[in-house]
């Protein structure tokens, strides 16, 4: 699975949301978008549920949070998990 990687632990709102949005627009069932960020992205978390998109959203470490989404609802995000 190819990661398309987002590092928004300095970024300001709203960059991270636009950010992401742009990168889930480009996704097929190969790859997925794969965020750190120092907060749980909820907005970006219920939109992508909307969506019906594969989503898997963990505190790594107080403060850093992984968040991984992907079209492919086949797929066990936690294989994918890079800490």
């Amino acid at each position: 699975m190819t990661h398309h990687l987002l590092d928004a632990r300095e970024m300001s709102h709203p960059e991270p949301l636009e950010k992401a949005v742009a990168i889930l627009r480009e996704l097929d069932t190969d790859s997925c978008l794969y965020m750190l960020s120092r907060r749980n992205p909820i907005p970006l978390l219920k939109l992508a549920e909307e969506h019906r998109l594969n989503v898997l959203s963990r505190e790594v470490t107080i403060g850093e949070w992984h968040i991984l989404i992907t079209p492919n609802t086949e797929i066990n995000l936690e294989g994918e998990l890079r800490v």
